[in-house]
This record gives C-alpha cells, sequence and structure tokens, in this order.
C-alpha cells in the first residue's frame, strides 16, 4: 500500500517519512507552528524523499525561513525521478518558481488541484505572496479547484479570502465561520475573517473576535504577529493610539518576529502609525531593518518583500538603501520588479528628499500596477497612505482629502476622518 498525503497523492517515501510530511502539510495549512521541523523530519527518516526537500525549499523562500534553499532545491532535483509524475511535477514547479517564474505551478495545478501546499503557494495570502500578477488570474486558480475540494476546511478558508478581495464580504464572513465551525484553528478561516471585518469598517466587533481567537482556538498559530498587525489594525483605524502601543509592546516588538514577519508586521505598522493624526513617539523601524538585513531591504525576494523594504527604507531616511534597490529591481528578471518596484522605490527616494510633487505624481501613476505586488488590499493601502503623505508635503490637499473620501466610502475608520480633519486645520491655518 503506498503511502498517501492528507488529500490522497500518493507519496514516495516512507510510512515515517510521510507521516511526518503530512503533520507538517497541515500545520501549514492551519498556520500552525511545527510545520518546519515536521518538514525537517521527513527527510531525516528519507533522505531521498524529494518532496520534504521541495517543502523545506519552498518555506525557505517564501516564508525567509532557515532553509539552505539551494541545497534543497537540489536534493528535490535530485530525488524528483524515483517519484510519481505528480511529485516530479510538484519539484519542477517550485524549483522554477523560487527562481521566478510560477507559470510551471499554475499548469501543476491545473492538473493536480488538490495538491494543496501549492495551491496555498498561489494565491496572496497570510502564508505565501502569490504567483500572479493580477488578483483575478489568482481567484480563477481557486475556483477551478473548487470541485475537487468540496467542503473541506481548508478549502473553505482559502475561498473566504477570495470572496473578501471581490468585495463579497457576506460571503466571506459565512464561509470562514463554516470553515471554523469545523477546524476552530484554521488559520487562513480566521484570516478570512479578520479582513472580512477591517474591509466593512467592522472594528470593535473584528478586534473582540481576533482577541479572544488568538488565546484560544489560535493560540498554537505560527504567524502569531500578522493577527496582532490585524488586531492593531482595528485599533489604528478606530484612533485608541493608546492600544496600538500596548499591542505593539505586548505583541509585535521587532524581537516577537523574525526576519520577513517583523518587517511585513511590525514594520508597516509603525509606518502607517507614524502617519496617524496625533501619534508622538512612536518607534523607529532600525530594529526591524537591523533584524531583516540589507540582503532583504536592498534586494528582496519577492515583490511583496520589496514593497515593505521599500517603506522601511524611507522611514529611515535610507536614500542610498533606495537608490541601490531601484537599481536591483530594474535589473530584476522579474517584470514586476522591473516595473513596479523600481518605479515605487524611485518616487520613495524622491519623496526622501524633498521632491514631494514628484513623488505624488510617481505614485499615482503607480497606482493601477500596485495590485501586482502582492498581499492583501489591507497591505497594499501602505502605498497609497505613502501617496498621501506626499500630497499633503506638497500641499495638494484637495487630491488627499479626495483619496481619503474614497476611503471613506468604503468603510467606517475614525482615523481617515481625523486624518481628513488635519487637512482642514491646516488650511484654515494658511488663509
Amino acid at each position: 500500500m503506498p503511502c498517501r498525503d492528507p488529500y490522497g497523492y500518493v507519496l514516495t517515501t516512507s510510512p515515517e517519512a510521510a507521516a511526518a510530511y503530512s503533520r507538517g502539510l497541515l500545520d501549514v495549512l492551519r498556520l500552525r507552528s511545527g510545520a518546519l521541523p515536521s518538514l525537517a523530519a521527513s527527510i531525516a527518516h528519507d533522505p531521498t524523499f524529494a518532496l520534504g526537500h521541495a517543502a523545506l525549499a519552498l518555506l525557505g523562500h517564501e516564508l525567509c525561513a532557515q532553509v539552505d534553499v539551494p541545497a534543497r532545491l537540489r536534493d528535490a532535483s535530485l530525488h524528483a525521478a524515483r517519484g510519481t509524475a505528480r511529485e516530479r511535477s510538484h519539484v519542477h514547479a517550485v524549483t522554477q518558481h523560487v527562481a521566478g517564474d510560477s507559470r510551471p505551478l499554475i499548469a501543476h495545478l491545473a492538473a493536480y488541484p488538490l495538491d494543496a501546499l501549492l495551491l496555498s503557494t498561489a494565491v496572496p495570502t497570510i502564508a505565501f505572496a502569490g504567483v500572479t500578477e493580477v488578483p483575478q488570474e489568482a481567484w480563477s486558480i481557486v475556483e477551478r479547484a473548487a470541485p475537487a475540494y468540496g467542503a473541506d476546511w481548508w478549502f473553505t478558508g482559502l475561498l473566504a479570502f477570495v470572496r473578501q478581495e471581490q468585495g463579497r464580504f457576506d460571503e466571506a464572513m459565512s464561509l470562514s465561520c463554516a470553515s471554523l465551525a469545523l477546524e476552530p484553528g484554521a488559520g487562513h478561516s480566521a484570516h478570512a475573517r479578520a479582513h472580512a471585518h477591517y474591509e466593512t469598517g467592522d472594528h470593535a466587533a473584528g478586534l473582540a473576535w481576533m482577541d479572544a481567537w488568538v488565546v484560544g482556538d489560535g493560540a498554537s498559530i505560527e504567524s502569531i504577529s500578522h493577527f496582532a498587525w490585524h488586531a492593531a489594525l482595528h485599533e489604528l483605524s478606530l484612533g485608541d493610539l493608546d492600544a496600538v502601543r500596548r499591542r505593539y509592546d505586548g505583541q509585535l516588538r521587532p524581537e516577537h518576529g523574525l526576519g520577513c514577519r517583523a518587517l511585513v508586521d511590525t514594520g508597516s505598522l509603525l509606518f502607517r502609525w507614524a502617519l496617524t493624526p496625533d501619534a508622538t513617539d512612536v518607534p523607529t523601524l532600525d530594529q526591524v531593518a537591523a533584524l531583516a538585513g540589507r540582503d532583504v531591504l536592498e534586494r528582496p525576494a519577492t515583490p511583496f518583500l520589496a514593497m515593505h523594504s521599500a517603506v522601511t527604507l524611507l522611514a529611515l531616511d535610507d536614500r542610498p538603501g533606495l537608490d541601490q534597490l531601484a537599481r536591483y529591481a530594474a535589473g530584476h528578471a522579474h517584470p514586476t520588479q522591473r516595473e513596479v518596484v523600481a518605479p515605487l522605490a524611485r518616487a520613495l527616494r524622491w519623496l526622501a528628499a524633498g521632491r514631494y510633487d514628484e513623488a505624488a505624481d510617481a505614485l499615482a501613476a503607480l497606482a493601477g500596477g500596485i495590485p501586482r505586488l502582492g498581499g492583501s488590499d489591507a497591505q497594499r493601502e501602505i502605498v497609497e497612505e505613502t501617496r498621501i503623505a506626499a500630497l499633503v508635503r506638497a500641499g495638494r490637499l484637495d487630491e488627499a482629502r479626495e483619496l481619503l473620501d474614497d476611503r471613506l466610502d468604503r468603510r467606517r475608520s475614525p482615523r481617515d476622518r481625523r486624518w481628513r480633519e488635519t487637512f482642514s486645520d491646516a488650511h484654515l491655518q494658511t488663509t
């Protein structure tokens, strides 16, 4: 009897290695801590297990996990020949994805939709940055896989995330709650629910639910800093800056996260906190930058990380770093790095240099391409907020008000309302 993964695919390895791999896969799907040790155990049990090597390489690449990615890819490719056609296709997809070409991964999912690890990789969520430049393409990948999964708790949570990205918030909430009813600790489902609360301006209820979940059913979640970021975003939106500071001190100080997570969660919160009206004594991003390291800041592996690197370098007034990031992205093989990241870094370099009009115009020109960076709408808002700040510094208050009015039309936010009021106050003081 061959070994199989939780979705029924054959695993060419020993029973012990297959069991460890399956534990690791389910931990990834739940966002639970323990995935990396379990996957490492799978290749300890069987050093010739290609999918174990590939999974470790994928997590090293996507999550900045402490993995020797080239070595794991080399071993995965070396041993893939002894596996099934699905396993060979899986390893090829991972290898090409890490190299910057995700087309084989998309093709793989068309043939093997129940390959949950790679389906998770394909969609920009809490764990992965996604593999497409247009959100609708990622949604299509998920929709095509739906018949294969049925009412599976993990897929239901993934579909909930897609629905909130589509603005179908009632469906997103229903799907996420259905998934959590089957698997109360399902991290992806909780994440979808967090976004649905935020995008509908349901800040008080969203905050209360999140605070209860992270100490209850979600207590074993690996990416706890991201859920803390969601809670802090509610607090920020409510204008409760004392609560934001408590959240930062208790859950989001850089030492609570590692590498990319500190950059993405803590760094983005600090940046947006500093832009908030009436904010004082906001901690600097120096420690975040130190944890991320110069390679991540100036040569980020993905466009999603590059977005966070760029705003961190701006916050530090690191103009040489922004110049280096722009050069790196301009020469990159990935079109999003060249066409979105490079001009974004240049725009923020102009902002750092006080060339506010040029920065604001460049950020406006980039607005349509920002979704290509990956991540969620809530994460990509950091670019829009930078543009608002550039407009304010350029004295173009009507344009800044228009952007905030659009945001307030989408959802309630005392913080954005207060931000808009400060522009009126500034105008009155100069007339």
